[in-house]
């Protein structure tokens, strides 16, 4: 019984270790970093490549008269389901609070978490689910630990959903390829079984490991319980189901909603890897190459344009004055005493 109330009182005072510092984290090799970019510049290439040939072929007055076709409907369908997506990433730091345990009230959470999301997606992670996050939990009171994994988590969050989602869609419902791409069709099964592996496999270690603490060189790493990788799992799940559906009010009706969300995970990936902000450019060049049997190219771009209106730059305005508001209205926690740090763990 004391060893198992011993156990039990180290568990406790381990929760919420997922980040250890950051100078304990072995760096990689030069020639590591080098590959890397070098991968990073030719994929950049390839993209701007494909980019270029296919702006060539454009008639971007079309594109614009397209897009001012829009009904009303269309566009309200889209908003509705650009708010919700919006709100419900913005509820992903809430996890975090409930897996560290900090005090920072709810509202507070879903402002830092808008405003970190959207310029995430206009200006890249760095800018939006790093410097903003750190800067603006900080003056609210958290330790850097702390915000640290609140960061980890709703990316994790972010990532396990596109991960399942990915998995179910190549599998079931894989995206048609363009000839002469050099991507073998026949291997979306095989990708989109190992998407859904990793994902089934964390969602179940998580939930049934009976160890909830590893350390792994050097990182102290408490696993979610169960019911907080489900709320992972769908939260995640839903956000990828719910920026496809604003894609698909605004494609043409003869794009299948599987089709578009197929597209769109592709896309998305495409644009992590290019690090290019907001993926400018990748996007419409993936849209147009893998659904260009089902629409033409000035309907394809002209529903991009207006997907960017309504989930990028909108928000993005609002965003900004968001962040404004916050830096006038929030002290730093240590000059007004109101939020006091708490310990790092």
């Amino acid at each position: 019984m004391r060893a198992r109330a011993r156990a039990s009182r180290r568990a406790r005072r381990q929760r919420g270790r997922l980040v250890a510092c950051a100078s304990q984290t072995p760096q990689p090799a030069p020639w590591q970093r080098w590959l890397r970019r070098l991968g990073g510049v030719l994929f950049f290439c390839g993209v701007a490549f494909l980019l270029v040939r296919e702006a060539q072929g454009i008639a971007w007055h079309e594109v614009l008269v397209a897009a001012r076709a829009y009904t009303a409907p269309q566009l309200l369908g889209a908003a509705a389901l650009a708010a919700a997506s919006l709100t419900l990433y913005s509820c992903f730091d809430l996890l975090g609070r409930r897996y560290t345990g900090h005090r920072l009230g709810a509202p507070q959470v879903i402002a830092v978490t808008f405003i970190s999301y959207v310029f995430n997606m206009n200006l890249g992670s760095l800018v939006g689910a790093l410097a903003l996050r750190f800067r603006l939990y900080s003056r609210l009171g958290l330790a850097y630990g702390v915000i640290a994994r609140v960061a980890s988590l709703s990316m994790l969050t972010n990532w396990l959903g596109y991960t399942l989602l990915a998995g179910a869609v190549f599998v079931l419902h894989p995206p048609a390829l363009p000839h002469g791409w050099p991507f073998d069709a026949r291997g979306w099964p095989y990708l989109g079984a190992g998407l859904l592996a990793l994902g089934v496999a964390y969602a179940m270690f998580s939930a049934l490991s009976r160890r909830r603490c590893f350390s792994v060189r050097g990182h102290e790493l408490l696993l979610p319980g169960p019911g907080l990788t489900a709320l992972q799992s769908a939260m995640g799940v839903a956000n990828w189901l719910l920026m496809a559906g604003i894609l698909f009010m605004l494609l043409p009706v003869a794009v299948p909603f599987s089709a578009v969300v197929g597209v769109l995970l592709v896309a998305s990936i495409a644009g992590a890897l290019t690090h290019i902000p907001a993926g400018l450019g990748v996007l419409e060049a993936v849209f147009v190459a893998l659904l260009s049997g089902y629409a033409g190219k000035t309907e394809l771009l002209a529903a991009l344009v207006v997907y960017r209106l309504i989930y990028y730059l909108l928000p993005l305005a609002l965003a900004a004055l968001a962040y404004v508001a916050a830096e006038a209205l929030t002290r730093p926690a240590l000059e007004t005493g109101v939020a006091p740090r708490p310990p790092d763990c």
